[in-house]
C-alpha cells in the first residue's frame, strides 16, 4: 500500500474573513467548502483548494477567533511547500507578494514567507509529471497558478521517527530526514529540521496536522496497519467527504490519513462549491444555532474582482 501523497493539511486562524482575503485574493485557490469543525461545529472549516477541489491541494483552516499566536516547534510541521512549474512563475509570485507588503526570500529554486498569521509557506519550482492542481483566477495566469502541494517540513529528529515512517507508512528514504511519499499517480514529500530551542505554542498561525491520501478501499488496512505499529490509531472517522484515521507519528506530528473520496460534491455542485454553509447531515439540525456564531465572510467572488 503507498499513499498518493498529502490529502490536506489543516491549520489555524483566529481570522477567518482576512484568510479567505489571503488564500483566495491573493494565492488564487477557490474556496470550495464552508463547513464547521465536526468536533465543534460551533467554529469554522475552511477548504481551500484547486478547481474542482482535489485532494493534493486541499489546505482547510479551523478558525477560532480568540486564538493566541502561535509557533512552530518540535513535533510540528513548520514549513507547507506548494508547487509552480517554472521559475517564470517564481518571478510572478515574488512581483505579487511585494505588492501585497509581504516579504519573502527567493533561494535556490522557492520562495519563502509567511502568511498574515506567521503561518510559514514555501512556492517551489518543481518538474514532475503530477497533474497541476490549480484554480482560475483572473488575475493570475494559468501557467503561474499555484499546483497543489509539494509537501511539508516538521520540526523533530529524523533518527526518532524513521523506523516508523519507513516500515508502517512506506516512506521512501531520500537522505537527511527527507522523504517521499508516491502512489499511482501522486506524490509529495515529507521532511524534518533541527528543532528551534524554544518549546512550540499550538496557536493561530500553526498546522494541526497532515492528512495522507489513501484509496478508499485500502483505508480499512492502514488502520490496522498503524494500529499493529503501536501508534494507536483512532477508528476510522466518517467525516461525509472524506474518511479519517488519526494518530501521532513518533515525532508528535499529527498525522491523518483521509480517503480520496467521495469528495467535495457529494452535497453541492462544482460550480457552486464554498458558497453557502455545508454541513453533513448529522449536523444539519444545528444549522439555525451555528450558523448566527459563525463569523461573516468577505464573498470570495468579488474578492478576485478587486
Amino acid at each position: 500500500m503507498k499513499f498518493e501523497g498529502i490529502h490536506h493539511i489543516t491549520c489555524i486562524t483566529a481570522d477567518a474573513p482576512g484568510n479567505v482575503d489571503f488564500y483566495v485574493r491573493v494565492l488564487g485557490l477557490r474556496l470550495v467548502k464552508k463547513s464547521v469543525n465536526q468536533d465543534d461545529p460551533t467554529v469554522y472549516h475552511l477548504f481551500y483548494a484547486d478547481e474542482k477541489g482535489s485532494a493534493g491541494s486541499d489546505l482547510t483552516f479551523f478558525e477560532y477567533p480568540q486564538a493566541r499566536a502561535g509557533r512552530a516547534g518540535a513535533g510540528m510541521v513548520h514549513k507547507i511547500v506548494v508547487r509552480v512549474g517554472s521559475e517564470e512563475a517564481l518571478d510572478f509570485w515574488a512581483e505579487r507578494l511585494t505588492n501585497e507588503g509581504i516579504t519573502a526570500e527567493r533561494d535556490n529554486g522557492s520562495l519563502r514567507f509567511d502568511d498574515p498569521e506567521g503561518l510559514g509557506l514555501e512556492i517551489a519550482a518543481v518538474q514532475t509529471d503530477d497533474e497541476p492542481l490549480t484554480a482560475e483566477h483572473p488575475q493570475i495566469p494559468a501557467e503561474h497558478a499555484l499546483q497543489g502541494f509539494d509537501g511539508v517540513r516538521a520540526y523533530a529528529s529524523a533518527a526518532q521517527s524513521q523506523r516508523f515512517l519507513e516500515e508502517t507508512l512506506a516512506f521512501q528514504p531520500r537522505g537527511d530526514g527527507d522523504w517521499e511519499v508516491r502512489g499511482a499517480k501522486r506524490g509529495s514529500s515529507y521532511a524534518y529540521d533541527e528543532p528551534p530551542a524554544e518549546a512550540g505554542i499550538p496557536g493561530a498561525g500553526t498546522v494541526h496536522h497532515v492528512a495522507w491520501a489513501s484509496p478508499q478501499d485500502e483505508h480499512e488496512a492502514w488502520q490496522k496497519r498503524v494500529a499493529a505499529s503501536g501508534a494507536h490509531p483512532t477508528p476510522i472517522i466518517d467525516r461525509f467527504y472524506f474518511k479519517s484515521i488519526y494518530f501521532r507519528e513518533p515525532s508528535g506530528v499529527l498525522f491523518e490519513i483521509a480517503t480520496m473520496g467521495p469528495g467535495f460534491t457529494v452535497d453541492e455542485p462544482l460550480e457552486t462549491l464554498g458558497e453557502r454553509l455545508s454541513l453533513p447531515p448529522d449536523y444539519e439540525h444545528v444549522r439555525e444555532r451555528v450558523e448566527p456564531l459563525l463569523t461573516p465572510l468577505p464573498n470570495p467572488r468579488e474578492l478576485v474582482q478587486r
